[in-house]
């Protein structure tokens, strides 16, 4: 009889989960509009009311937890009005969002969701800050605005994980696209 040493059944334990799938990637569509994504787990969704453009408007999410990171998509369509400008708006949103982790943009640059023909320019950035607990947050974000028949829709995407995870961000982002 072969006797298992302790540290071999622990390099098997390990290997083992090594290959589960940490982030089992699906395609989810963004209600209210044509837009897919791919999340690395099943979303959560949730609706609140926002004051955007001076006005009360639906905010709609959806996201979840894996891998030690959170991915979230908000959304929130605006009827076409003459003179509305994405452009503020989108600030403005970017700005709550890195106030509310105390953070400042470390690395912004231009980004758009391939295929999906989108209105001024779409930002993506990268930045570090503090959750409310005082706990270390890399962001990985982006926005940018569409439209459609229904209205201007503004669109926020984000990763937030204790530590930068490039390569795990653009698999997120690289998942929106146009819904069929």
């Amino acid at each position: 009889m072969t006797r298992t040493r302790p540290w071999s059944l622990a390099l098997l334990t390990a290997v083992l989960l090594a290959c589960s799938p940490a982030l089992n990637w699906r395609e989810v569509r963004i209600e209210g509009m044509p837009l897919r994504i791919l999340l690395p787990c099943k979303p959560d969704r949730a609706e609140r009311e926002v004051t955007m453009g001076g006005r009360q408007l639906p905010l709609r999410m959806l996201g979840c937890d894996a891998d030690g990171a959170t991915f979230a998509v908000s959304h929130v369509q605006l009827p076409f009005a003459a003179g509305l400008d994405a452009a503020p708006l989108l600030a403005g949103w970017k700005a709550a969002v890195l106030a509310h982790v105390q953070a400042h943009a470390e690395v912004e640059q231009a980004w758009a969701p391939s295929g999906v023909g989108i209105l001024g320019a779409g930002l993506h950035l990268r930045a570090e800050g503090r959750r409310a607990d005082g706990a270390a947050v890399a962001v990985h974000a982006v926005w940018f605005a569409t439209a459609d028949a229904a209205g201007l829709h503004l669109v926020h995407g984000v990763v937030f994980a204790p530590q930068a995870r490039a390569e795990v961000a653009e698999s997120f982002f690289s998942g929106f696209a146009p819904a069929p």
